[in-house]
Protein backbone atom coordinates (compact mmCIF):
# COMPACT_ATOMS: atom_id res chain seq x y z
CA UNK A 1 0.00 0.00 0.00
CA UNK A 2 1.41 3.41 -0.96
CA UNK A 3 1.56 6.31 1.48
CA UNK A 4 -1.16 8.09 -0.46
CA UNK A 5 -3.37 4.98 -0.25
CA UNK A 6 -2.84 5.00 3.53
CA UNK A 7 -3.81 8.68 3.66
CA UNK A 8 -6.97 8.10 1.63
CA UNK A 9 -7.94 5.21 3.92
CA UNK A 10 -7.35 7.42 6.97
CA UNK A 11 -9.56 10.09 5.40
CA UNK A 12 -12.39 7.60 4.91
CA UNK A 13 -12.22 6.77 8.62
CA UNK A 14 -12.04 10.44 9.57
CA UNK A 15 -15.00 11.33 7.34
CA UNK A 16 -17.15 8.93 9.38
CA UNK A 17 -16.44 11.08 12.47
CA UNK A 18 -16.54 14.42 10.60
CA UNK A 19 -18.30 16.99 12.80
CA UNK A 20 -19.45 19.15 9.90
CA UNK A 21 -18.17 22.24 8.15
CA UNK A 22 -17.02 25.46 9.84
CA UNK A 23 -17.39 29.08 8.76
CA UNK A 24 -14.96 30.00 5.98
CA UNK A 25 -13.81 33.00 8.05
CA UNK A 26 -11.20 31.92 10.63
CA UNK A 27 -12.75 32.07 14.10
CA UNK A 28 -9.62 33.54 15.70
CA UNK A 29 -9.01 36.04 12.87
CA UNK A 30 -5.37 35.01 12.53
CA UNK A 31 -3.19 33.78 9.69
CA UNK A 32 -0.13 31.64 10.37
CA UNK A 33 2.79 31.61 7.94
CA UNK A 34 5.07 28.67 8.65
CA UNK A 35 7.67 26.39 7.19
CA UNK A 36 6.44 23.18 5.58
CA UNK A 37 8.71 21.10 7.85
CA UNK A 38 6.92 17.91 8.91
CA UNK A 39 8.28 18.17 12.46
CA UNK A 40 6.04 21.15 13.21
CA UNK A 41 2.51 20.04 14.24
CA UNK A 42 1.10 23.56 13.94
CA UNK A 43 -2.43 22.90 15.14
CA UNK A 44 -1.31 21.07 18.27
CA UNK A 45 1.61 23.38 19.12
CA UNK A 46 -0.47 26.54 18.73
CA UNK A 47 -3.64 25.23 20.35
CA UNK A 48 -5.65 25.58 17.15
CA UNK A 49 -8.77 23.72 16.07
CA UNK A 50 -10.15 23.29 12.57
CA UNK A 51 -11.65 26.63 11.54
CA UNK A 52 -9.51 28.77 13.87
CA UNK A 53 -6.85 30.13 11.51
CA UNK A 54 -5.54 30.27 7.99
CA UNK A 55 -2.30 28.31 7.69
CA UNK A 56 0.08 29.15 4.84
CA UNK A 57 3.12 26.91 4.56
CA UNK A 58 6.13 26.91 2.25
CA UNK A 59 9.80 25.98 2.35
CA UNK A 60 11.30 28.12 5.12
CA UNK A 61 8.07 29.95 5.90
CA UNK A 62 9.49 32.85 3.89
CA UNK A 63 7.41 35.80 2.74
CA UNK A 64 7.06 35.46 -1.01
CA UNK A 65 4.78 37.19 -3.50
CA UNK A 66 2.36 34.28 -3.21
CA UNK A 67 2.34 34.44 0.61
CA UNK A 68 1.48 38.17 0.38
CA UNK A 69 -1.27 37.27 -2.12
CA UNK A 70 -2.70 34.69 0.30
CA UNK A 71 -2.47 37.06 3.28
CA UNK A 72 -4.19 39.78 1.25
CA UNK A 73 -7.11 37.45 0.45
CA UNK A 74 -7.14 36.28 4.08
CA UNK A 75 -7.50 39.85 5.33
CA UNK A 76 -9.65 41.53 2.66
CA UNK A 77 -12.09 38.68 2.01
CA UNK A 78 -12.00 36.53 5.14
CA UNK A 79 -11.39 38.95 7.99
CA UNK A 80 -8.05 37.97 9.54
CA UNK A 81 -6.18 40.74 11.33
CA UNK A 82 -3.14 39.15 12.97
CA UNK A 83 -0.24 37.28 11.40
CA UNK A 84 1.98 34.79 13.22
CA UNK A 85 5.25 33.67 11.63
CA UNK A 86 6.65 30.27 12.63
CA UNK A 87 10.19 29.43 11.55
CA UNK A 88 12.17 26.66 13.23
CA UNK A 89 15.58 25.37 14.20
CA UNK A 90 17.47 23.00 11.88
CA UNK A 91 15.64 24.25 8.76
CA UNK A 92 16.63 22.69 5.47
CA UNK A 93 16.99 26.13 3.89
CA UNK A 94 19.87 26.81 6.29
CA UNK A 95 21.84 23.99 4.62
CA UNK A 96 22.10 25.67 1.22
CA UNK A 97 22.22 29.04 -0.48
CA UNK A 98 20.28 30.41 -3.43
CA UNK A 99 23.02 29.81 -6.02
CA UNK A 100 23.97 26.32 -4.83
CA UNK A 101 20.33 25.29 -4.80
CA UNK A 102 19.75 26.67 -8.31
CA UNK A 103 22.89 24.82 -9.49
CA UNK A 104 21.62 21.58 -7.94
CA UNK A 105 18.24 21.86 -9.64
CA UNK A 106 19.83 22.77 -12.96
CA UNK A 107 22.23 19.81 -12.79
CA UNK A 108 19.37 17.42 -12.02
CA UNK A 109 16.79 18.75 -14.48
CA UNK A 110 18.65 20.81 -17.07
CA UNK A 111 16.57 23.86 -16.06
CA UNK A 112 17.54 26.65 -13.69
CA UNK A 113 14.61 27.81 -11.54
CA UNK A 114 13.44 31.37 -12.31
CA UNK A 115 12.75 31.96 -8.59
CA UNK A 116 15.08 32.21 -5.62
CA UNK A 117 14.76 29.51 -2.95
CA UNK A 118 15.28 32.26 -0.33
CA UNK A 119 17.81 30.33 1.75
CA UNK A 120 19.02 31.86 5.00
CA UNK A 121 21.66 31.18 7.65
CA UNK A 122 19.98 32.52 10.79
CA UNK A 123 16.31 31.72 11.54
CA UNK A 124 15.90 34.71 13.87
CA UNK A 125 17.25 37.13 11.27
CA UNK A 126 14.94 35.64 8.65
CA UNK A 127 11.96 36.04 10.99
CA UNK A 128 12.86 39.73 11.39
CA UNK A 129 13.20 40.08 7.60
CA UNK A 130 9.80 38.41 7.15
CA UNK A 131 8.20 40.81 9.65
CA UNK A 132 9.73 43.73 7.75
CA UNK A 133 8.35 42.48 4.43
CA UNK A 134 4.85 42.17 5.91
CA UNK A 135 5.00 45.63 7.49
CA UNK A 136 6.09 47.11 4.15
CA UNK A 137 3.41 45.40 2.06
CA UNK A 138 1.00 47.99 0.65
CA UNK A 139 -1.79 45.41 0.20
CA UNK A 140 -2.50 44.34 3.77
CA UNK A 141 -5.18 45.91 5.96
CA UNK A 142 -3.36 44.98 9.17
CA UNK A 143 0.36 44.61 9.69
CA UNK A 144 -0.03 43.15 13.20
CA UNK A 145 2.70 40.54 12.85
CA UNK A 146 4.62 38.54 15.42
CA UNK A 147 7.48 36.16 14.70
CA UNK A 148 8.64 32.98 16.39
CA UNK A 149 11.20 30.20 16.09
CA UNK A 150 10.11 26.67 17.02
CA UNK A 151 12.78 24.41 18.53
CA UNK A 152 12.36 21.00 16.86
CA UNK A 153 14.27 19.31 19.71
CA UNK A 154 12.26 20.71 22.65
CA UNK A 155 8.91 21.78 21.19
CA UNK A 156 9.38 25.30 22.58
CA UNK A 157 8.13 28.23 20.52
CA UNK A 158 10.22 31.34 21.19
CA UNK A 159 9.05 34.81 20.20
CA UNK A 160 11.58 36.93 18.32
CA UNK A 161 11.87 40.57 19.27
CA UNK A 162 11.19 42.95 16.42
CA UNK A 163 13.09 46.19 17.00
CA UNK A 164 10.88 48.04 14.49
CA UNK A 165 7.58 47.09 16.17
CA UNK A 166 6.00 48.89 19.12
CA UNK A 167 6.77 47.35 22.50
CA UNK A 168 4.22 44.63 23.35
CA UNK A 169 2.97 46.61 26.35
CA UNK A 170 2.18 49.47 23.95
CA UNK A 171 0.64 47.16 21.36
CA UNK A 172 -1.57 45.41 23.90
CA UNK A 173 0.13 42.06 23.46
CA UNK A 174 -1.52 39.00 22.04
CA UNK A 175 -2.08 35.37 22.87
CA UNK A 176 1.63 34.58 22.61
CA UNK A 177 2.58 37.44 24.94
CA UNK A 178 -0.19 36.93 27.50
CA UNK A 179 0.48 34.03 29.80
CA UNK A 180 4.25 34.08 29.36
CA UNK A 181 5.76 34.85 32.73
CA UNK A 182 9.43 35.35 32.00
Amino acid sequence: MSEIDRMLAANAEWAERFPGSKDVRPARRVAVVACMDSRMPLFQMLGLEVGDAHVIRNAGGVITEDVVRSLTVSQHVLGTREILLVHHTQCGLQATDDNSFADLVEQATGRRPPWAVRAFRDAEDDVRESMRLIRESPYLLSREVRGTVYDVDTGVLREIEDPAAPHHSQAGGGPLQRGQDR
